[in-house]
């Protein structure tokens, strides 16, 4: 894989893009002051899913001999995910959080059962996002992003690649363009900085998984170039090149730089999914699922929530009077 020509550099889009951030609240009164939760019965759902989830945690650290190095930050990030979905709903209707149950006489919990609850977590997260309001359903992707990864951390094959969107243009309003705009933008920033990342590796195994994240990047950028064109508008195209975030000269700064490239990808779609009406949803967070593994894959530090930051409010100190 050659890298691509570096005779203009711009500035590189999905590395010094600034997205339109959606915001995340999740506080139901809105403007409106407190009053019935629109997203009631999808944060109830959530909260279940992830109580499940939780109570199998305990369950498999309560067994001897459990891998709680391995077991506890996952189920740090978990009760994480339960707060920010709990998060501004009103005094009284969320269900308290499980207790530390024991193991189950006669059954022996197993990390490979808790993968594939965690891949299950995320499928009933992502059912729900048409259901939810923009900051919701980009709460529930982010943290079904995270749900993949853990599935992948507890030793379950990866996820495959999800599908390109299918152009729906009856159900695509003019405000969205922007935001697919700026994702086929950032589509064109990561196909140029994996060909500067293929250049700078090894004929190995690492090489091999650039070439097909390379590949995957390309798809995606057709699909979004597809999707637009049948939207009635002109894709943005690529610009001649692109300014890198850092010098690239060796395969360590390649590897970097993938994994700033999937990182920075993340939070792209992550505003995408809010960004987007019901239909486009699953795309964009089946979109943010790869790019949170792929960032992974290249040793980028992990999150509780893929593509945002900590959806809580930061407790503020204050001093005595």
């Amino acid at each position: 894989m050659q890298p691509p020509s570096r005779r203009t550099f711009l500035a590189l889009g999905l590395i010094t893009l600034t997205t339109a951030c959606t915001g995340t609240d999740v506080t139901p009164g809105d403007a409106n002051g407190p009053g019935p939760d629109p997203d009631g019965p999808v944060r109830l759902r959530a909260l279940a899913a992830t109580d499940a989830l939780l109570s199998a945690y305990d369950a498999l650290l309560a067994t001897p001999g459990a891998q709680t190095p391995l077991l506890q930050p996952l189920r740090a990030e978990t009760a994480q995910h339960r707060a920010a979905l709990a998060h501004g709903t009103p005094a009284g209707s969320v269900p308290p959080t499980p207790g530390t149950p024991t193991a189950t006489p006669g059954t022996t919990p197993t990390p490979a059962a808790l993968a594939v609850l965690e891949r299950r977590t995320a499928q009933s997260h992502l059912a729900d996002l048409d259901a939810a309001r923009p900051p919701l359903a980009r709460l529930l992707a982010s943290v079904a992003a995270a749900n993949a990864l853990h599935a992948t951390t507890l030793g379950a094959p990866p996820d495959q690649p999800g599908p390109t969107p299918t152009p729906t243009p009856a159900a695509t309003p003019g405000t969205v363009l922007p935001a697919l705009q700026r994702a086929l933008s950032a589509e064109h920033s990561a196909v140029y900085g994996y060909g500067v990342v293929g250049a700078h590796l090894p004929e190995d195994q690492q090489r091999a998984d650039a070439r097909t994240y390379y590949a995957a990047h390309q798809a995606q950028r057709d699909a979004w170039q597809r999707l637009l064109t049948t939207l009635g508008t002109t894709p943005t195209p690529a610009a001649g090149g692109y300014q890198l975030p850092f010098p690239v000269a060796d395969a360590p700064t390649a590897t970097k730089l993938a994994a700033h490239l999937e990182t920075r990808l993340t939070a792209v779609y992550a505003d995408l999914v809010a960004d987007l009406p019901a239909p486009h949803r699953q795309t964009a967070a089946t979109a943010l699922r790869d790019c949170t593994l792929r960032a992974h894959h290249w040793g980028a530090p992990t999150t509780p929530f893929p593509g945002i930051p900590d959806p809580l409010p930061t407790p503020t100190v204050t001093s005595p009077s």
